[in-house]
């Protein structure tokens, strides 16, 4: 209750305060009154700025992009935001955590990342442009080019072979599926891809010691391992500090 009433006596103080204030210039005459108002505005347009600058101001952020090179982003506050819902949707799925070669289920994989694809569609949608600047590049390029460049490619690839499996023998286990060896190394290197995401978009975001965060990273298998052998390469992670 005390809070409340010195916050309703600040309040009727200022309140008069303006009250007079407006009175009094209401009392000024012609050229005075002008210079006034004049001052006034040039003042709030000074703090305008100020404010502007703090909360829009673009950054720029250095970034390497999987399969391309470092490029340079430009962010705001905006931009942050986006980039900080990339970052957790990006580490908290199947996307960036392990999956060794005798855990887990590649269909809850498969359904992970196409999860992860429409939020990212929709947190794009969501979200206003980034302001474009010559010579940087925005988050909703890094988004993108991670759903053009990595994931779309490998659920276009190893979605219809699964479905078709799972349809023509639906009595078997997905263990049985003669591909389930090679779709689980294709998921491997994508979980790499995405972590390098995972990176970018917590640089962009400003999120300190990411890789600390986001733990354990797939590596993806040596292609001249047997299929199915069950070599340490095949589910083995590294630790990225």
């Amino acid at each position: 209750m005390s809070g409340t009433a010195l916050r309703l006596i600040a309040a009727t103080v200022i309140g008069a305060v303006t009250g007079l204030a407006v009175f009094g210039l209401t009392q000024v005459t012609n050229r005075s009154l002008f210079a006034i108002m004049g001052g006034i505005a040039g003042a709030a347009a000074v703090l305008a700025v100020q404010w502007y600058q703090r909360t829009a101001r673009l950054t720029e952020v250095k970034v390497t992009v999987p399969q391309l090179s470092e490029l340079t982003f430009a962010v705001n506050n905006d931009s942050r935001q986006v980039a900080w819902h990339m970052f957790v949707e990006t580490v908290t799925r199947v996307s960036t955590q392990p999956l060794a070669s005798d855990q887990g289920v590649v269909r809850e994989a498969l359904t992970s990342m196409y999860g992860l694809f429409a939020t990212t569609r929709e947190t794009l949608k969501a979200s206003r442009p980034s302001a474009a600047v010559p010579g940087g590049q925005t988050v909703e390029y890094l988004a993108i080019t991670m759903l053009n460049g990595a994931l779309r490619p490998f659920l276009s690839q190893w979605h219809p072979r699964l479905r078709e499996f799972e349809q023509s023998h639906p009595d078997q286990q997905e263990s049985e599926w003669p591909e389930n060896a090679a779709c689980r190394e294709a998921l491997q290197q994508l979980q790499s891809d995405i972590h390098g995401y995972a990176v970018g978009f917590a640089r962009l975001a400003g999120v300190r010691d990411a890789e600390a965060l986001i733990g354990r990273v797939p590596v993806p298998r040596n292609p001249d391992d047997a299929e199915g052998s069950g070599s340490p390469a095949a589910g083995r992670t590294r630790d990225r500090h």
